[in-house]
């Protein structure tokens, strides 16, 4: 699988995790102080060949992911479940602990930011759902930002994620409802 698109990762590791998933070319920021060097790499490469924002799904990783987003336009972003970027053995979370598989399908379900329109998700409909407030909110969350292909995110996010990536009435409710089936079988 070939990626036309310059992928921007924390580090070494993660470029060496990425290229053995896929022939693509990567920008490292090496951390979350993203220097203006780096931002205006990431700026050239957006320009000339698209940027895909693809950081490990932890606090870290969601600051650099902002801090890109709201210095370049037009980034494209891959999100990977907490639980596919932890390693087998010991402690820590990246994209270079996920399998060849997670990362390929982390990068087939590429998400783009849309101009901004009225959500069509309302935080009511996010409170009724149990994903904000409520003692199964975090892990509701983490199960639909999995399903969406879009990361986890707090309850006070949520809303603007869904609403970044035009995430529509019909999927939001299917994969709430998916959630919601899951948990009654484990009850």
């Amino acid at each position: 699988m070939k990626i036309k698109e310059i992928i921007v990762v924390e580090g070494r590791d993660d470029t060496t995790a990425i290229k053995r998933a896929v022939d693509a070319d990567t920008i490292e920021t090496n951390g979350s102080a993203i220097g203006q060097a780096v931002i205006e790499q990431i700026r050239l490469a957006q320009q000339t060949r698209g940027v895909i924002i693809f950081t490990d799904p932890d606090f870290p990783g969601e600051k650099i992911r902002k801090t890109i987003t709201e210095q370049v336009e037009g980034c494209k972003h891959a999100f990977l479940a907490k639980n596919e970027a932890r390693p087998k053995r010991g402690k820590g979370i990246g994209v270079e602990h996920a399998s060849i598989m997670s990362i390929q399908q982390a990068l087939e379900a590429v998400k783009e930011v849309m101009d901004e329109q009225p959500s069509q998700i309302f935080f009511d409909d996010l409170v009724r759902a149990g994903l904000v407030g409520g003692s199964h909110a975090k892990s509701r969350r983490e199960k639909l930002g999995t399903l969406l292909k879009i990361g986890y995110t707090n309850g006070k996010q949520l809303q603007k994620r869904l609403q970044m990536f035009q995430i529509e009435r019909e999927q939001f409710f299917h994969a709430l409802d998916v959630i919601l089936q899951e948990e009654h079988k484990h009850d």
